[in-house]
């Protein structure tokens, strides 16, 4: 272990160590190596927090992640900034990637400190995309997406009525931002961290790694108990996110020590990345076994879900979920293991290849 962090007693779970007792309540911080300080904002779901963090800069802070735009999590700052935050000015926030929970409040933040944003460039014109389909019709090519996967009037209908609900989750979003880009050092306080740069869960999603003592900050790239959704979009149906994803996982673990500090965006801090990688990779591998055994006989993608996850799929997450069924359909039909057939109603049925017997 480089000198800075080192490691902790702690509990042991499934190969991995939990070196921190303690979990920050709302407002308050948990210092989890030098210079870094652990805060956890409410989520009004079921995943039900994200972990964001302080990096002191000299005098103030450069923040990474924002939660969503909720009085709740507005609340957590101010608590946070008047408390283990000392009053000192926000001097960066770094968003990790443009889901709403990580970019809900960047824009509040910067505005209220005169703070630049700094992001990857896909994931910030991605969230400007979104942001600006608030107040817009839900657009056709969708409904033919969600159609083809096998989804009811009902549920279409749905989606429609929500359609553009990420800018509700957003505040108005810096009009310019930074640029972060693979391997770019930055200087925050006393450290340099590298940019690592993860895809899949999202286009561009940026980690920062602190060589000199072993910390990195992974966002949702590398969570503990949970995989990250991997997904097909309207936007891009005959997208490949499950490969991206899977081929990034991997060179992560070529690259990666293997007794970094591993700071994730949901659950709790902890030792052991090899071996999460690892079970990452191994868990999807293993979903594709059992996806093309579902397939022996013809399925849309509503169909396979009892194959990829272990619990009921409700409506509450049932586009993440026809998404991730999507993502995995796609990656077998590059490998040309699956094909697919689009029936008279605009139903795609997918069934196995020679190749995939």
């Amino acid at each position: 272990m480089a000198d800075g962090v080192a490691m902790e007693e702690g509990r042991v779970e499934r190969g991995l160590t939990y070196p921190f007792a303690d979990i920050p309540a709302a407002g308050e911080a948990v210092e989890v190596a030098p210079d870094v300080l652990w805060l956890r904002l409410p989520l009004p779901m079921t995943l039900n927090h994200i972990n964001v963090y302080a990096l002191a800069d000299g005098d103030g802070w450069t923040l990474v992640d924002t939660g969503l735009k909720t009085s709740a999590s507005r609340e957590g700052w101010e608590a946070a900034l008047a408390g283990p935050l000392g009053g000192k000015p926000v001097k960066r926030v770094i968003c990790t990637h443009m889901h709403p929970d990580h970019i809900g409040l960047a824009g509040w933040l910067c505005a209220r400190f005169d703070a630049p944003l700094l992001m990857s460039r896909l994931e910030y014109v991605t969230a400007r995309m979104l942001i600006a389909d608030e107040g817009r019709p839900a657009p056709d090519e969708g409904e033919v997406f969600y159609r083809a996967a096998g989804w009811n009037d009902e549920q279409i209908a749905r989606w429609r009525t929500g359609y553009g609900g990420f800018g509700k989750a957003v505040a108005a979003m810096p009009s310019a931002y930074l640029r972060l880009s693979e391997n770019d050092v930055l200087r925050i306080g006393d450290g340099d961290w590298r940019v690592v740069i993860g895809e899949g869960h999202c286009p561009e999603h940026v980690c920062l790694w602190r060589e000199s003592d072993g910390v990195i900050l992974a966002g949702d790239q590398i969570l503990p108990r949970i995989s990250s959704n991997v997904s097909v979009w309207p936007t891009e149906p005959e997208g490949d996110p499950l490969g991206e994803w899977l081929r990034s996982l991997a060179a992560l673990k070529e690259r990666l020590p293997s007794d970094l500090l591993v700071l994730p965006s949901h659950g709790e801090p902890f030792y052991g990345v090899t071996t999460r990688l690892e079970a990452l990779i191994r868990g999807h591998e293993v979903a594709l076994k059992r996806l093309e055994r579902t397939l022996k006989a013809p399925c849309r993608a509503v169909d396979v879900f009892s194959a990829l996850f272990a619990r009921p799929v409700g409506d509450e997450v049932l586009s993440m979920a026809t998404g991730e069924a999507v993502a995995h359909l796609n990656y077998l039909a590059r490998e040309g293991r699956v094909r697919r057939n689009r029936d008279e109603a605009g139903v795609d049925w997918w069934t196995l290849t020679e190749a995939g017997q």
